[in-house]
């Protein structure tokens, strides 16, 4: 029973929790990134490169006979290298690494906006000792 008990405690702590939010969150994003680059840049790309299809993208190793894509080739038992999905990789990558960049840069942002707005804690009032002195010092002065 201590085991149960000492893995329930472990799961349950903040950081795993944390842990695993980030995982799902991050999950969800990295769909939405690779929609965005799959859907709305790399059309835009094949469109400035003359409709090059990158994910079709590939050279033969061995065996005979052409193939117009990629899946032909696999579905024949050839051996590729599909270097266009290899790019697909690459700019998924860019494109996930700069929203993130993005997002930490707007959190730094808030955090220090935040950090400006917290007022500066006002000195503390002196003692009655320093405001006696204070004026034991005023009055010499004025002699």
């Amino acid at each position: 029973m201590g085991f149960v008990k000492e893995f329930k405690e472990f799961a349950m702590k903040g950081n795993v929790m944390d842990m695993a939010v980030g995982v799902i969150i991050g999950g969800a994003f990295g769909k939405i990134v690779s929609s965005l680059v799959g859907d709305v840049l790399m059309p835009i790309v094949s469109l400035c490169t003359g409709g090059v299809d990158f994910t079709n993208l590939f050279v033969k190793l061995s065996g005979e006979g052409s193939y117009a894509t990629l899946a032909e080739a696999q579905e024949a038992g050839q051996s590729v290298i599909a270097y266009g999905q290899f790019i697909q990789n690459i700019v998924d990558f860019i494109c996930v690494a700069f929203c993130v960049f993005l997002m930490i840069k707007a959190m730094n942002k808030m955090n220090k906006k935040k950090e400006e707005e917290a007022p500066a804690p006002e000195p503390p009032a002196p003692s009655a000792e320093e405001t006696l002195l204070t004026e034991i010092r005023d009055l010499l002065k004025k002699k």
